[in-house]
């Protein structure tokens, strides 16, 4: 399923002994454009502290609900690294925060989230406590992590001209991929709301504050309609790509999926 990431946003985060706080940040890998942790306000059994929570850990995101089911107890998430949300996470800090959970590093491998297309289809690692510190030791400070918050309402440079600026983000709840970014070009077209694929990004300047796409304003102006209201369709997506003259998604990823899969434990 398809759907914007501001629904992530106080979702209620349910460990299997109960309730951990509720979502709040939203980090994805400037790279892959993969959703990689939220951020859970704990409140007052936690005093406060927020943490960091994986989607190889989620086992049911309840949208109705609004309620996200974790693989976790309440003492291991009081017992995980702490996290300074005002800082960037390093890559070092996540190499801590994986290990303890036994989760594979997702930077290590031929897919999305390292040996998987999904976060379901991984493998669980105990890794003794001196090859954990190995690893930290080794990895790097450098992060590709950004906040989906800070980097709404960039402007958009399509090849001939600025187009608008970034609105939102929609991921598939499947592979937690950004698949779409909402643009808002109300300063050329009012009211027109369009979408384009983070494939299609030549760069982004987070200097400038701006993402640079290889599209023309002329086949981003004619795209179909984007409306809010409407949930977001295979045949919408057809249509989107055809227009574009851009193969979907899916193919890649049906011609590179794994042929068998591994649940974590």
């Amino acid at each position: 399923m398809l759907a914007n990431t501001t629904h992530l946003k106080g979702l209620v985060i349910r460990a299997t002994d109960g309730e951990i706080g509720t979502a709040d940040q939203v980090y994805f890998d400037d790279e892959s454009w993969a959703i990689r942790y939220l951020t859970v306000k704990t409140g007052g059994w936690l005093e406060d502290r927020e943490i960091l929570i994986s989607p190889f850990s989620v086992t049911n995101v309840d949208w109705p609900a609004k309620r996200l089911d974790v693989a976790l107890t309440k003492k291991q998430v009081k017992d995980s690294p702490s996290i300074d949300t005002q800082r960037p996470v390093s890559r070092q800090y996540e190499t801590e925060y994986l290990g303890y959970y036994g989760y594979p590093n997702y930077w290590n491998g031929s897919y999305l989230w390292g040996e998987g297309a999904s976060p379901a289809m991984t493998t669980r690692i105990d890794s003794p406590k001196e090859v954990l510190a190995e690893r930290i030791r080794r990895a790097s400070m450098d992060s590709h992590l950004r906040s989906t918050g800070a980097v709404t309402g960039y402007h958009i440079e399509a090849m001939d001209g600025e187009i608008g600026h970034v609105a939102g983000f929609f991921m598939d709840d499947e592979t937690w991929a950004i698949r779409y970014i909402e643009v808002a070009t109300r300063n050329w077209w009012p009211g027109k709301k369009v979408l384009f694929s983070p494939a299609w990004i030549q760069k982004v300047s987070w200097v400038d504050s701006k993402v640079y796409v290889g599209l023309y304003r002329d086949a981003i102006q004619t795209a179909p309609l984007f409306v809010d209201s409407v949930p977001l369709t295979r045949e919408y997506e057809d249509r989107l790509y055809r227009h574009y003259g851009r193969p979907p998604y899916w193919v890649h990823e049906d011609e590179h999926k794994p042929v068998f899969s591994l649940s974590g434990a």
